[in-house]
C-alpha cells in the first residue's frame, strides 16, 4: 500500500507528537485556522505471535481533514488480500491491519501512515514470529505404531544455548577436533592437528570423509551452497575474522553464533562487539578489539545446521624482536624475523588485506625452539611492496617492503628459474639413484635411473649390454622410470643410443633418448589431468654441450667424470620445449539430457590433437562433436546419456590432458503431471483425497510426503505406495481441519525436487461470531449485528437462519433467512418492555452451522445518546460562523437523528437553540444569525429515537468579525539581561503596512537549543507586552530566539537574532570579593578546617585547589557553587599544615589567593631548668627542649621570675628561639623562682619550674678603715658577651634577635643591615636593657634577606658582631 501524500509537499517541518515514538511532518509552512496535521491518539503496538496464528495491529488517529490510514512493511508489500485485511472499526474509532495465518517471513517492522493534506504521521510496530515446531521422527523405527498426523502438534522452540560437545576421553580424539575438521578445508588439516598434538591424521580421513558427508546432509536442508570457509584469524585492523560463502534455500533463515556453545547475540553494526558483513554471498563474522575473554570455540549454525566451526586462541604472548623495514631490488628474496617471548608452533604472516601461506611467493619458517619466525619473500616484484604484518595472538608486528626497480630482473629470474628446475631435477634423480644402490637394487633397475639422469643432461649413456636402455640394437634393458608418472619403465636400446623406455607407475611414464645422447623425458603426474616438463626431463638438445659426436670420444673417461658428478648441473641456455597446455581438462558434471563440454587451450594454433574415452579414439561418428578454434579444442556432446560417463584424454604432439565426465541424473517430474498435481484437491468431509505423481531419475530415490510442513508417516488413516516411477498418497475420512498443503519431496544423489498440491475439505460452517453488537433497540424494533463465521467451510455462507425466544418462555420461534452478505438483522415486531434472546445459524452448501445465541435484548427502553464532541471552529466572518462537531460514541442503542446547536455570548448564561426548523442531520452547521464584534460560545447535542442526550462541552469563544491577516515582524528585537538560567527580551511592535500585514494583539516567544531543530514556545497564551523573561534555562548553554507577532488571523513571521544567546550573565573577571579573608589560619589538631572563599566571575569559572603547589589530597573536600567554594578538611592531623592556594579561573582571567594553615597543638612543657650565676647579680637559665620543637618551626620560649618580697609572677623573657637566657637585677639576699613555658599559636604549655636560686647576703660587723683613696680606672672598651647568632625563621614568622654587650662607660649600639643602619627604622622594634640588646622584625620576608650587623662604640673604642638571616619558605 502507498504510504506518500497524493501531491509533494513544498515543505516538510518535523513536529513534536503527543505520542512518543510518532515522527509528523507538516507540508504547509501556516496551518489554516481550524486545519490540524495527522497524530496517533494511540499508535500500533509491537506483537509477537506464533507461527499459524492471527496477528493485529491497532491504531486510533486524529487530524482535521479526517486523515487517510495506509499500512507498509519494511521488507516486502502488504498488497495481497488473502494475507493482509484491514478495516476500520466505527465503533471503537480503530484502523486495524489483520495479518491471518502469519508465516516466518512475515516477521518484519510494519509501519502505519496518518495522512492529509497538511501532512502525515507515521508510527512503527515490530511483528516478532515463534518458530511453530520441529518435525517428529517416525516411531515405526522404534517399534512403536504410527500415529495420525492430525495429531503432530506443533511446539515452540527458542534456543539460547546450543548442545555441548562431550568432553575428551583418555586416549581418544579430542571432538573439537573433529569438529573443526569437518568445517576445514583440506589445506588446513596438517595445521589443525598440529595444535591439538596430532602428527599423524591419515587415518582419520575414512571417518572424517563419513562425518563430512553427514554434515552436508544436514546443511543441505538449509544451505543450497557453502564454499570458501576461512578459520578465524587476527587481522591487520585489530579485528578476529572468520568467512564463508553461502547461499541459503530461505533467505530469512535464522544465523546463530554461539561461543563455547552460548549464543552470542550480533548486530550488522562494524563498531558492535559482535558483528556480522553480509555481501552477496560472503558473510564475514568480526569480533572488534579480541581481548583474552573472547578466546573460545565459536560455531555459526543456520537454524540448527552447523555450518562453521573455528577455535580462537589468545596466547600470552609478546614480541621480544619485531620484524623491521626491509629494502631489496627486483628478482631479490626479502626476510622479514621476529622472535617472541613464548613458543608457538605457527603465527599469521598477512599483507593489508589478506594473509600469507607457505608456498612458492612464500617461505615461512620456524626455528626448533617455536621463538623465531621467519617469512621469507622470494624472487621480489614491484607489486610486493607495501606493508607486510606478523601477528601473534592478539599481538601484531608491522614492516614495509621496498623493492627497486631492475631493467634486467626478468631476464635474470627467467634464467635462474630454469637452472633452479634442473638443479632440483638433477638432485631428485640422484638422490633416487643413491637410494637405490644403498638398498642393493638389481643392475635393471640402478641402469634406469643413470639412464634418466643421463637423459637429463643430455646423455643418450654407453648402452652397454642393453641394460642402460641406451645400447645397441640386442640390448634389452629394464629401468624405473621415476618423475611425476612413478612406474615401471621398459627401453629397446637400437643403434646409436637411440631408445624408447616405456614406465607403467600410478599413471603414465615415459622416457626417450634419441640421436646423439638427445633425451626426452614425459611423465603424466598422479592427477593424471597434464602432460608436460615434469617427467624425467627434457633433452632434446645437450643443455652442457651443443650435442655434436664429440661426446661419443673417450666413454670410458667419459662415464668417469659423469659418475663423479653429484652437484646440480646449470645448463647455460634452455632451448624451446615445444608445443604446451596453457589449460588443461577439467571434471565436468552434467545431467542425463542436458549438453556437456570438455575444452582445453595449446600454446600452438596448428597444433592437431586427438580425443580418447577410456582409452579408445572418438570422432564425429561416435555421437560427439570435435571442435577446433585456433589453439582451444573442445569435446561437446549434446544429449548426455549414462553410458557417457567416462574418462576423456586429449592427447597433442606427445602432451595429453586428462578429466572426468560424470553424468548426473536428478530426479524429475513431467510437466504436464505436475501441473495435475498443483491443482487442488476438494473433497466433502468424511471423504477420501488421493494424490498421485509420476517421477523418474536415478536410483535410489528418497521419497517424502509432508504436510503443512510436518513429515508424513503410514497410518489408520495415511496410505502412502511407493515404486520405481511412482508414488501415491492418499488420506482417507478427511475432516475441515485436515485442509492444507500437501508436499511431496523426491531426492536422491544427484539433487532435491519438490512437487506442491493442496488440500481443501468442504463441511459445514462454524457458528457465527460474538458478540452481538446492538445497533438500535427502540420502542417498536431492535436491531443488531455479528461477524461471520470464523470458518465458512471452504464454501461461502449463503443465508443466516434467525429464531426468538421471548424471555420467560419456552417456545423458540423461527423469524426466517436472510442473505449471507449482511450479517445483521432488524426484528420489528416487538413488544415495548419485552426482553427478547435470539439464535443465529449460518448455511452454506454443505450444511447448517450450530447456533450463536444472543444474550437477552430489551425493547422499548429509553436510551439517550452521549455527548458529541466540542464544535469546532472551521471558518468565521462577521456574519456567519461555521461550526463542525463529531458524532457520540454512546448512540443509546439506536441511530442518531440529528443535533441539536445552541449558542450564547461571552458572559451570559443563556443558551438560545440555533436550529429553530428541526434538527440538523449533518455534523456540520452555518450560523447566520450573529451580530458583528460580538463574542459567542456554542455547544451540540446529539439525538435518537428516544430524544436529545447530553450536550457537548462547550467549544472556545469565537467572535463574529471578518479574517484578520497576520501581523508583520517584531522590530527592536534586544536582549536586556541574563543570567545561568533565565533571560530578558524586549522588542517594538511591528510597523504594520495597510492592507498587507494586521495588527499585533499578542507575542509568543520561542527557543531552540543549538543541538536541536525543533522550536519550544516559552508562552502558552499570546501575551500582550513587548518584554518577556524567559525562565528554566540551562547554565551556560546556547539557544537561538525568536519573537512572533500573533492576532486572530494567524502568527506573522518570526523575528530572530542574528547570533544565538549563551545562558549566562555578562562576562567578569574572577574577583574575590571578601576583603576581610585571612591569610593565616590555626587550627587544633582533630578539629575541622573549613576555608570560605566567595568570589565574583561570569561566565562559571573553573576553580582549582593547591596545597604547597601539588593538587590537595584525597580526604580534603571541596564544594563549589556560582559564588564561591569552599575547602573543608573534617578532622584536620599536622600534615594538613602548608598553603592552600585557590585558582578560580575563566575566559576572561584568573585570579589566586593564597591561605596558610597551620594544624598544630597545645605544646608539651620544656625539659628541666638548671640555673647557673656567671656573673654576680644574673642568673642564666638553661633547659631541654620541649619535644614538639622539631615539628613546630614556630615554637619559642618565654620565662618569668617570681621573688620573695613581690610574690607576683613577672615576665623577663619572651620570643626566646634558643635554650639559654641570663635574667638580669638579681639582688643578693632574696629567693627567685623561674618557670620556662613552651609557646606556639596555641598558646602556654605547663610550665618546667627551676629550683629556687638564692644569693645569700654576707654580714660582717661593720668597720671603717680609712685608707689611702687611690684613683681606680674603670673604663673598660665595648665587647660582647653573647655576639648575634644566625637566624633562619620561616617566612612570615616573627623574629628575635639578641646580644649581650659591656664596656665603661656604655657604649653606643648600632643595628646596621647590608651596613644600613636601622636605629631610627620604624618597621624594626629595637631594645637596650643593661646590656642585653635585642631587635624583633615583624613577619619576615624575603625582603628582610641580608647581613644584619650591631656595632658597639665608646671613647675607648668599638666592636662589632653579624650574622646572616635567610628565610625559609
Amino acid at each position: 500500500m502507498s504510504s506518500v501524500a497524493n501531491k509533494d509537499p513544498k515543505v516538510a517541518i518535523k513536529k513534536r507528537s503527543r505520542v512518543p515514538g510518532v515522527i509528523i511532518t507538516q507540508y504547509v509552512e501556516q496551518l489554516p485556522p481550524g486545519k490540524s496535521t495527522p497524530d496517533f491518539t494511540r499508535k500500533p503496538m509491537a506483537t509477537t505471535v506464533q507461527e499459524g496464528k492471527k496477528a493485529f495491529f491497532k491504531a486510533v488517529v486524529n487530524g482535521e481533514p479526517t486523515p487517510t490510514v495506509t499500512w507498509a512493511r519494511n521488507n516486502g508489500n502488504v498488497e495481497d488480500p488473502e494475507k493482509y485485511k484491514t478495516r476500520f472499526d466505527e465503533r471503537a474509532r480503530e484502523h486495524v491491519l489483520e495479518i491471518a495465518n502469519v508465516k516466518l517471513d512475515q516477521a518484519d517492522t510494519y509501519k502505519c501512515f496518518a495522512t492529509n493534506e497538511y501532512g502525515q504521521a507515521v508510527s512503527t510496530a515490530t511483528l516478532k514470529v515463534l518458530e511453530g515446531g520441529l518435525k517428529k521422527k517416525s516411531k515405526e523405527a522404534n517399534g512403536q505404531p504410527p500415529q495420525d498426523f492430525r495429531a503432530m502438534l506443533k511446539k515452540t522452540v527458542i534456543v539460547s544455548r546450543k548442545r555441548q560437545l562431550p568432553p575428551k576421553k583418555e586416549g581418544e580424539i579430542d571432538p573439537k577436533l573433529w569438529e573443526l575438521l569437518i568445517s576445514a578445508p583440506k589445506k588446513d588439516y596438517e595445521k589443525i592437528c598440529f595444535d591439538f598434538g596430532v602428527t599423524d591424521f591419515r587415518w582419520m580421513l575414512k571417518r572424517l570423509n563419513q562425518m563430512k558427508k553427514e554434515r552436508e546432509d544436514e546443511q543441505a536442508k538449509v544451505v543450497e551452497n557453502l564454499s570458501n570457509v576461512k578459520q578465524i584469524e587476527v587481522t591487520p585492523h585489530g579485528r578476529a575474522e572468520f568467512s564463508m560463502d553461502m547461499t541459503l534455500w530461505d533467505p530469512n533463515s535464522t544465523i546463530n553464533l554461539y561461543k563455547d556453545g552460548i549464543l552470542v547475540p550480533y548486530t550488522n553494526d562494524p563498531n558492535s562487539k559482535h558483528s556480522l558483513k553480509k555481501t552477496a554471498t560472503k558473510y564475514v563474522f568480526s569480533i572488534k578489539d579480541p581481548g583474552p575473554e573472547d578466546a573460545g570455540f565459536y560455531q555459526v549454525d543456520v537454524e540448527e545446521a552447523n555450518v562453521l566451526t573455528t577455535d580462537f586462541s589468545v596466547p600470552a604472548v609478546e614480541f621480544t624482536s619485531k620484524i623491521k623495514d626491509v629494502k631489496t631490488s627486483e628478482c631479490e628474496d626479502a626476510v622479514f624475523q621476529c622472535v617472541l617471548s613464548t613458543p608457538l608452533n605457527r603465527i599469521t604472516w598477512s599483507k593489508q588485506d589478506s594473509s600469507l601461506d607457505d608456498e612458492d611467493k612464500y617461505e615461512i619458517t620456524v626455528s626448533e625452539d617455536k621463538l623465531t619466525h621467519t617469512l621469507r619473500v622470494k624472487d621480489c616484484e614491484v607489486a610486493d611492496n607495501g606493508a607486510y604484518y606478523a601477528i601473534a595472538g592478539i599481538t601484531s608486528s608491522k614492516a614495509s617492503l621496498t623493492v627497486k626497480a631492475d631493467p634486467n630482473a626478468r631476464k635474470r629470474r627467467k634464467a635462474t628459474k630454469t637452472e633452479d628446475d634442473l638443479a632440483k631435477k638433477q638432485a631428485k634423480l640422484q638422490k633416487e639413484k643413491d637410494d637405490l644402490e644403498a638398498d642393493g637394487e638389481g643392475q635393471t633397475e640402478k641402469g634406469a635411473a643413470d639412464a634418466a639422469a643421463k637423459a637429463l643432461v643430455g646423455d643418450g649413456g654407453d648402452g652397454k649390454d642393453g641394460k642402460d636402455g641406451f645400447g645397441d640394437d640386442s640390448g634389452d634393458g629394464k629401468g624405473d622410470g621415476k618423475g611425476d608418472g612413478k612406474g615401471d619403465g621398459k627401453g629397446d636400446g637400437k643403434d646409436d643410443g637411440k631408445g624408447d623406455g616405456k614406465g607403467d607407475g600410478k599413471d603414465d611414464g615415459k622416457g626417450d633418448g634419441k640421436d646423439d645422447g638427445k633425451g626426452d623425458g614425459k611423465g603424466d603426474g598422479t592427477d593424471g589431468k597434464t602432460d608436460g616438463d615434469k617427467g624425467e626431463g627434457d633433452g632434446k638438445k645437450n643443455l652442457l654441450t651443443d650435442g655434436d659426436d664429440e661426446n661419443k670420444k673417450d666413454d670410458a673417461a667419459d662415464k668417469k667424470k659423469k659418475r663423479s658428478r653429484t652437484g646440480p648441473l646449470v645448463p647455460d641456455t634452455a632451448k624451446d620445449r615445444g608445443v604446451q597446455f596453457v589449460s588443461g581438462l577439467s571434471d565436468t558434471d552434467a545431467n542425463v539430457g542436458q549438453r556437456a563440454e570438455l575444452s582445453c587451450k595449446l600454446s600452438s594454433d596448428t597444433s592437431e590433437g586427438r580425443w580418447f574415452k577410456n582409452g579408445k579414439l572418438l570422432t564425429n561418428k561416435d555421437g560427439v562433436t570435435v571442435i577446433k578454434d585456433g589453439a582451444c579444442h573442445s569435446l561437446i556432446i549434446d544429449c548426455c546419456k549414462e553410458d557417457d560417463a567416462a574418462v576423456y584424454r586429449f592427447e597433442a604432439e606427445g602432451r595429453k590432458s586428462e578429466a572426468t565426465l560424470n553424468i548426473q541424473d536428478p530426479p524429475k517430474i513431467d510437466a504436464d503431471a505436475l501441473g495435475k498435481f498443483t491443482k487442488p484437491v476438494i473433497v466433502k468431509a468424511g471423504e477420501n483425497a488421493e494424490w498421485k505423481l509420476p517421477f523418474s531419475g536415478g536410483a535410489p530415490m528418497n521419497i517424502q510426503w509432508n504436510k503443512d510442513d510436518d513429515e508424513l508417516f503410514p497410518a489408520a488413516n495415511v496410505k502412502i505406495d511407493t515404486s520405481d516411477t511412482e508414488s501415491k498418497l492418499r488420506l482417507t475420512k478427511c475432516q475441515r481441519k485436515d485442509s492444507g498443503e500437501v508436499k511431496i519431496k523426491l531426492k536422491n544423489e544427484f539433487g532435491t525436487t519438490e512437487a506442491i498440491s493442496k488440500l481443501i475439505v468442504l463441511d459445514k460452517p462454524t457458528p457465527p461470531q460474538g458478540p452481538v453488537d446492538i445497533m438500535e433497540s427502540a420502542v417498536t424494533s431492535v436491531e443488531f449485528k455479528w461477524k461471520p463465521p470464523k470458518d465458512s467451510g471452504g464454501c461461502p455462507v449463503t443465508n443466516y437462519m434467525i429464531e426468538r425466544q421471548q424471555v420467560g418462555r419456552n417456545k423458540w420461534t423461527k423469524l426466517g433467512e436472510i442473505p449471507g452478505s449482511n450479517p445483521s438483522y432488524k426484528d420489528s415486531d416487538v413488544d415495548p418492555g419485552r426482553r427478547y434472546s435470539y439464535r443465529i445459524r449460518a448455511r452454506n452448501a454443505e450444511g447448517i452451522s450450530d447456533y450463536l445465541q444472543t444474550e437477552d435484548i430489551s425493547a422499548g427502553v429509553l436510551r439517550y445518546p452521549g455527548a458529541p464532541s466540542s464544535p469546532k471552529v472551521v471558518s468565521a466572518f462577521k456574519d456567519c460562523i461555521t461550526l463542525a462537531w463529531s458524532s457520540p460514541c454512546d448512540t443509546g442503542g439506536t441511530k442518531i437523528v440529528g443535533y441539536n446547536l445552541e449558542k450564547k455570548k461571552k458572559g451570559t448564561n443563556y443558551w438560545s437553540l440555533v436550529n429553530h426548523e428541526g434538527p440538523i442531520t449533518g455534523t456540520k452547521c452555518a450560523v447566520k444569525d450573529v451580530i458583528e464584534g460580538a463574542a459567542y460560545e456554542f455547544r451540540v447535542s446529539a439525538i435518537n429515537l428516544s430524544g436529545a442526550g447530553d450536550p457537548s462541552m462547550p467549544c472556545d469563544t469565537v467572535i463574529a468579525r471578518d479574517p484578520m491577516k497576520p501581523p508583520g515582524k517584531v522590530t527592536d528585537l534586544k536582549l536586556t539581561s541574563s543570567d545561568y538560567t533565565s533571560f530578558s527580551l524586549a522588542w517594538s511592535k511591528p510597523k504594520g503596512m495597510k492592507g498587507e500585514e494586521g495588527e499585533a494583539q499578542g507575542y509568543y516567544v520561542e527557543i531552540r537549543p543549538i543541538e536541536n531543530l525543533e522550536w519550544t514556545r516559552c508562552n502558552s497564551t499570546p501575551i500582550t507586552r513587548t518584554s518577556h523573561t524567559v525562565l528554566g534555562l540551562k547554565a551556560m548553554a546556547t539557544y537561538w530566539v525568536r519573537v512572533i507577532a500573533t492576532n486572530y488571523g494567524g502568527d506573522g513571521e518570526p523575528q530572530a537574532f542574528d547570533k544565538y544567546i549563551i545562558a549566562m550573565p555578562p562576562p567578569v573577571r574572577p574577583k574575590f570579593k571578601d576583603h576581610n579573608m585571612k591569610t593565616f589560619v590555626v587550627v587544633r589538631s582533630g578539629n575541622t578546617v573549613r576555608l570560605n572563599i566567595i568570589f565574583e566571575a561570569c561566565p562559571l569559572p573553573e576553580i582549582t585547589w593547591l596545597k604547597d603547589g601539588v593538587p590537595v589530597p584525597k580526604h580534603v573536600t571541596i564544594t563549589n557553587s556560582d559564588k564561591g567554594s569552599q575547602m573543608l578538611i573534617p578532622t584536620s592531623e599536622r600534615s594538613d599544615t602548608g598553603i592552600y592556594t585557590i585558582t578560580v579561573k575563566n575566559i576572561v582571567g584568573q585570579e589566586s589567593f593564597n591561605v596558610e594553615v597551620r594544624v598544630t597543638d597545645d605544646p608539651k612543657p620544656p625539659g628541666p631548668v638548671e640555673l647557673d650565676e656567671n656573673i654576680p647579680g644574673t642568673v642564666t637559665l638553661s633547659w631541654a627542649s620541649s619535644p614538639d620543637e622539631k615539628r613546630d618551626d614556630r615554637l619559642h620560649y618565654m620565662i618569668s621570675k617570681r621573688d620573695a618580697v613581690k610574690r607576683t609572677w613577672r615576665t623577663v623573657g619572651d620570643n626566646l628561639f634558643n635554650n639559654k637566657f641570663t635574667v638580669v637585677n638579681i639582688l643578693p639576699g632574696r629567693e627567685y623562682n623561674f618557670r620556662v613555658f613552651a609557646k606556639n599559636d596555641m598558646g602556654l604549655s605547663p610550665p618546667s619550674v627551676s629550683p629556687p636560686f638564692e644569693t645569700k647576703k654576707q654580714r660582717e660587723k661593720f668597720k671603717l678603715n680609712t685608707r689611702e683613696r687611690k684613683p681606680l680606672d674603670l673604663e673598660s672598651p665595648p665587647s660582647f658577651i653573647v655576639r648575634l647568632k644566625r637566624r633562619t625563621p620561616p617566612e612570615g614568622y616573627d623574629c628575635y634577635m639578641t646580644c649581650a654587650v659591656k664596656g665603661n662607660p656604655a657604649p653606643r649600639v648600632t643595628w646596621y643591615r647590608n651596613n644600613i643602619s636601622l636605629n631610627v627604622n620604624a618597621n624594626y622594634y629595637i631594645t637596650n636593657v643593661c646590656g642585653v640588646c635585642s631587635m624583633l622584625i615583624l613577619k619576615v620576608g624575603p625582603k628582610d634577606i641580608g647581613e644584619y650587623k650591631v656595632m658597639l662604640e665608646n671613647k675607648l673604642g668599638t666592636s662589632e658582631s653579624s650574622m646572616m638571616l635567610n628565610v625559609r619558605e
